[in-house]
């Protein structure tokens, strides 16, 4: 299976990207996305992770992972596309199991065959780790509700066709949040420019919504259950995201291999200096605990263990191993290492 991806992220997917001139600056649009979204899915790739009755091979958490670090080692720009991170099954999460019959119909499926993209709406301004603080409100409003507030970092949101945003439900004796598949263009919904992230790409959105009516058919799960779907979705994909971040690594590391072989200094490779291969050494070591650790939560996670404490700990570890990893191949690189493209 990571033959079959390899071929298509080296040659088939790297050539769409070339043909349309897709970088990672690029404002990416629908029609730049739903090709690879519907390619993908043919090729078994979109979505492979879920059970067979939804068209997927029911990977374990294990097996996505070596794909997604697959994916992120190969430094393609839509490979963000090729699984579903970027508005498909991989960012809805595991919400399939909370849908009723009409939001499966409606939402979810259209989404796991490539026709419809979602976002995922949890973060605001001052609630980011501490979701408690929210601010974006429900209020019951007849057979439906009312939201309002305003949501922040929504990845995929550029081209997303409806959210799973969670708000506090106003007007109740205890504090409770419920989940809602919101369409992004209801009245009272907007859709603007997000943050652009270090990377440069146009993947973030902020969702604002004044009063928005939602009709109660589209509460996800259980009314003040959303808190606890949303968390479940974040522990896994905090885990998930782990991956990612040591492809990339990986895919530094070996660059900066192939620099310090054939970069000549005073006559000599950069690699005969001892100091060169000391810094590698490091790093291939960060990138073996990295990797190590994460595959044994994701076992665990297999098991059906409770992995939230390993999660963060994954998430820290590999991500501060990550940024000095690459800190290092930036440095090996020189000037180079300070351009686009690396």
């Amino acid at each position: 299976m990571v033959e079959r991806l390899r071929g298509y992220l080296d040659g088939e997917l790297a050539q769409y990207e070339h043909d349309n001139g897709i970088t990672h600056t690029s404002r990416l649009s629908r029609a730049d996305l739903e090709p690879v979204w519907k390619r993908c899915r043919a090729l078994g790739f979109y979505g492979i992770h879920l059970p067979e009755e939804y068209g997927g091979q029911a990977l374990s958490y294990s097996e996505l992972a070596v794909l997604k670090e697959e994916i992120a080692a190969s430094g393609r720009v839509l490979g963000h596309s090729v699984l579903g991170d970027m508005g498909g099954p991989l960012r809805a999460g595991d919400i399939l199991r909370h849908a009723t019959p009409h939001q499966l119909d409606t939402y979810l499926l259209p989404l796991v065959r490539g026709e419809r993209a979602c976002c995922f709406s949890l973060t605001e301004a001052d609630a980011g780790s501490d979701v408690r603080a929210m601010r974006t409100t429900a209020v019951r409003d007849g057979d439906g509700y009312r939201l309002t507030g305003h949501k922040v970092f929504s990845s995929a949101g550029p081209f997303a066709d409806f959210a799973i945003v969670v708000a506090r439900m106003a007007g109740t004796e205890e504090e409770s949040y419920s989940a809602f598949l919101v369409d992004l263009d209801s009245p009272g919904c907007r859709v603007t420019d997000g943050a652009t992230p270090m990377s440069g790409e146009h993947i973030e959105s902020d969702i604002v919504l004044d009063d928005c009516r939602v009709p109660a058919a589209n509460l996800l799960g259980e009314e003040g259950k959303g808190l606890r779907i949303a968390l479940g979705r974040v522990t896994v994909n905090r885990l998930l995201h782990c991956p990612s971040a040591i492809g990339a690594a990986r895919r530094a590391l070996h660059l900066t291999r192939d620099r310090a072989l054939t970069r000549t200094v005073n006559g000599k490779p950069l690699l005969a200096l001892q100091a060169i291969q000391h810094k590698l050494a490091d790093m291939a070591a960060d990138l073996y605990a990295a990797r190590s650790m994460t595959y044994a939560a994701l076992a665990a996670l297999d098991r059906g263990e409770d992995v939230r404490t390993e999660a963060f700990m994954c998430k820290l570890f590999v991500a501060e191993s990550a940024f000095r990893l690459l800190d290092e191949a930036v440095q090996i690189h020189g000037k180079d290492g300070l351009t686009q493209g690396h």
